[in-house]
């Protein structure tokens, strides 16, 4: 009988190579869907699209915040608080008068503040921001428990506003979003042609020196006009010195493409093609431990058995900017869409277990929901050890 475990094997080694790049993979992968143990339902609600969240681990490494759109990337924010590690959440907690208003995705992040000489306050802000046009920004300087209303950055908008951040070392905030011409201007893309932006996909950059109170014009950093970049995630160097934007290809023709800079994001390298194993949607990394990266997305990759399922890559910085394909892969869930899913938020405990949070259509004929998976590396290495 042909399987489904054969179907898997089959695509799994076969690999074609486009311009000597894999759009499939060889390395192994581990199989976590349907282990109710190890999931946290975080919010479902009968009949309701819940989707697209994002969570920040607190400076006490066990409070974590979850916020999401009540509807599909947009609609009223929704926040959640959990005090132990995403073990149990909160209920639906009260925000601004204006997160009602959302137009799309939130995202959350918490930064450094050196502006503030307060003795009593440890320098921690959480920044909320929603997108389209005019991305707005919310704050909170409590540890999440008041914020502020949604405001205007400034006269431009995007897509996934913003998808990743960074800090620099003397405090400066570096943010990235991506837009395809129909909102970084009011007035859409006829504005844009008219004010000399690119056309299509495109990544900006933004910035603050002042703890995200204020914020620059968007610059572009990332565009080519034979594939679609956009949402970047941020990797990080072990050492701090360089930084990675590991970028979806919108438009499917290629895999998932990397950018670097080695300057705190100042420059930027071309784009490169990454293997097929790291193509995906909305990628987020973490660092383990022991120093190897987790790196949790949406599968797209041409040939792969979990293609449009929620899943993780294992390796290390080296492998991103050497362009090997890691160590092995991980499916964290079964999403029973061709490819709604997978805009995660993924936080590191002290104990070393990696908490990964996001949405999907986690059972048939069902809406999706948000959901938790918890896993060490150390489980996962176990499992790969012992397949055949």
């Amino acid at each position: 009988m042909f399987t489904r475990l054969a179907w898997v094997l089959g695509l799994v080694f076969a690999v074609s190579c486009r311009a000597g790049v894999p759009v499939g993979y060889t390395i192994p992968w581990v199989d976590l869907a349907g282990e109710v143990s190890r999931q946290v339902v975080v919010d479902r609600e009968a009949g309701q699209y819940l989707g697209h969240p994002t969570t920040v681990l607190l400076e006490d490494g066990r409070t974590m915040l979850c916020v999401y759109p009540k509807g599909h990337g947009r609609g009223p924010i929704v926040m959640k608080r959990s005090e132990d590690g995403g073990r149990t959440w909160s209920e639906r907690l009260p925000t601004p008068a204006s997160w009602a208003t959302s137009k799309e995705t939130p995202t959350i992040y918490r930064v450094r503040d050196r502006r503030v000489r307060d003795p009593e306050y440890r320098g921690e802000r959480l920044l909320l921001f929603s997108g389209l046009y005019p991305i707005r920004i919310a704050s909170s300087e409590d540890g999440g428990e008041t914020w502020s209303e949604l405001e205007a950055i400034g006269a431009y908008g995007g897509i996934v506003a913003v998808a990743s951040l960074a800090q620099r070392a003397d405090g400066s905030i570096v943010a990235w979003f991506h837009d395809d011409g129909r909102f970084i201007e009011e007035g859409g893309r006829e504005a844009a042609n008219a004010a000399g932006w690119p056309a299509g996909f495109v990544v900006y950059q933004i910035e603050s020196a002042d703890g995200g109170r204020s914020w620059s014009s968007p610059r572009a950093v990332v565009h080519r006009e034979d594939v679609d970049l956009c949402e970047p995630g941020l990797v990080v160097s072990p050492d701090g010195k360089t930084w990675a934007l590991l970028l979806r290809e919108n438009a499917r023709r290629r895999n998932s493409f990397v950018v670097f800079s080695d300057d705190a994001g100042r420059t930027w390298s071309e784009p490169r093609e990454l293997s097929g194993a790291l193509t995906g949607d909305r990628h987020a990394a973490v660092y383990a431990p022991d120093g190897r990266l987790f790196i949790s997305f949406r599968d797209t990759a041409h040939e792969t058995a979990t293609q449009g399922d929620w899943v993780g890559w294992v390796g290390t910085w080296e492998d991103i900017v050497a362009g090997r394909e890691g160590a092995y892969r991980v499916r964290l869930e079964d999403n029973r869409h061709r490819w709604d899913c997978a805009y995660p938020g993924v936080e590191v405990l002290g104990d070393g277990t990696i908490v990964a949070t996001t949405y999907g259509y986690w059972a048939e004929g069902e809406v999706p929901w948000i959901l938790s998976v918890r896993f060490t590396l150390e489980e996962l290495d176990a499992r790969v050890r012992a397949t055949p």
